[in-house]
C-alpha cells in the first residue's frame, strides 16, 4: 500500500467516532449522526474514502444475508467526491528551466528522467541498470518501489505493476541516454575504486546483480542494490523546486510530461502507452489540466471557416 494512502487510512481510523450498535440495528440516522461528527474533522477526500469503505462493507453484509438492506441507501448526508487536484502543469520552457536548475544537484538525473519520460517516482527508484539498453536507446519499466510501515521503520521492497499496461519499454533521446550512462560510469568507478579523470576500460567493471540506477547512499555499507527513500526524495525536490514554482510536487513532472506531449499533437494512445496510463483517464485529466488544446481547436476552426463566414 502506498505510504500516503496508509497515512490517510490511519488518520481516518484515529479520528473517527465509533458506532456501538449491532449490525442489524444500524439505522440511516446513525450514519447521518456519524457524518455530522466527522464534518470538519477530516479532509473532504478522506471523509469520502471512509464513506466508500463503509458502504462497501455494508453492501457485502447485505450480499451475505446479514442485512436485509443497506442503511447507507437511505442516508441524507453522504459526502460528495471531491474533484481531484491535477497539480501544477509546466510548459516545455518551464520544464527545461526546472531541469536546468537541478544541474548542480545529485537529483539532476532523477528529475530529468521524470520530466522527459513521465515515469512515476517509485518506478524510477526501482530501475536497474539491466533495464537500460544503450544500443536500442530504450528503457524498460517493469517494477515499482513499495514503502510500507513496519516495526523498525519504513520497509521497502520491489513489486510487480498493478496493471499490465504499467509494464512498458520506452524510447529515450540521446541526451538523456548520455546522462544515464554518465551515472552508470560513476557507479562503475565507485565499485572499482577508480577516481574521476583516470583512464580505464569501464567495460571490464561489472556492477552487482540487481544494481539500481538511483540507490540509497545514506547507509553505513556501500550497496548499489538498496533503494532510496521515496518520500525523502520528494521533500528534497520540493524544497528546491518550489523556489521557482511554488506548490509544485514531484508527481507534477509526470503530468507536465503528458500534457507537453499531448499539446504537441502526439496521439493520446501513444502518450498513454509511454506513461503506463489508461487513455480514457489520461484524456479526462488532460482536459482539466490545460486550455491550450481548446486554443488549438479554435485556431483549426478559424482556418476552416476563413472566407466562408
Amino acid at each position: 500500500m502506498p505510504a500516503s494512502l496508509w497515512r490517510r487510512r490511519h488518520r481516518l481510523a484515529q479520528s473517527s467516532p465509533r458506532i456501538s450498535k449491532q449490525l442489524q440495528q444500524l439505522h440511516p440516522t446513525d450514519i447521518d449522526n456519524l457524518y455530522d461528527q466527522l464534518a470538519g474533522r477530516l479532509a473532504a477526500n478522506t471523509h469520502h474514502l471512509g464513506h466508500s469503505v463503509f458502504n462497501a462493507c455494508l453492501n457485502a453484509a447485505k450480499r451475505k444475508g446479514l442485512l436485509l438492506s443497506n442503511p447507507m441507501e437511505r442516508c441524507e448526508k453522504i459526502p460528495s467526491p471531491v474533484e481531484a487536484d491535477h497539480g501544477l502543469v509546466l510548459d516545455r520552457d518551464q520544464i527545461a528551466a526546472l531541469v536546468q536548475d537541478f544541474k548542480d544537484s545529485a537529483l539532476h538525473p532523477i528529475i530529468a528522467l521524470a520530466a522527459y519520460t513521465g515515469a512515476r517516482r517509485n518506478e524510477i527508484l526501482a530501475l536497474r541498470w539491466t533495464d537500460l539498453d544503450p544500443a536500442a536507446k530504450t528503457l524498460r519499466i517493469e517494477r515499482s518501489l513499495e514503502e510500507t510501515p513496519g516495526a523498525e521503520g519504513w520497509q521497502r521492497r520491489f513489486k510487480e505493476p498493478k496493471r499490465a499496461k504499467h509494464k512498458r519499454t520506452i524510447q529515450i533521446d540521446d541526451a538523456l541516454m548520455q546522462l544515464l550512462l554518465s551515472v552508470r560510469e560513476r557507479h562503475q568507478r565507485l565499485i572499482a575504486g577508480v577516481p574521476d579523470g583516470i583512464a580505464v576500460d569501464l567495460s571490464l567493471i561489472r556492477l552487482p546483480e540487481g544494481a539500481l540506477m538511483f540507490p540509497s547512499f545514506f547507509r553505513r555499507e556501500f550497496d548499489l542494490t538498496q533503494p532510496r527513500d521515496g518520500s525523502g526524495l520528494s521533500k528534497l525536490f520540493e524544497r528546491r523546486a518550489r523556489k521557482m514554482f511554488p506548490g509544485i510536487c514531484f508527481h507534477d513532472l509526470r503530468g507536465s510530461h503528458e500534457t507537453a506531449l499531448l499539446d504537441a499533437g502526439v496521439p493520446v494512445h501513444v502518450v498513454a502507452a509511454r506513461c503506463g496510463h489508461d487513455a480514457a483517464v489520461l484524456l479526462r485529466s488532460y482536459a482539466k489540466r490545460t486550455k491550450k488544446a481548446d486554443t488549438s481547436a479554435a485556431a483549426v476552426i478559424a482556418a476552416m471557416s476563413k472566407g466562408v463566414l
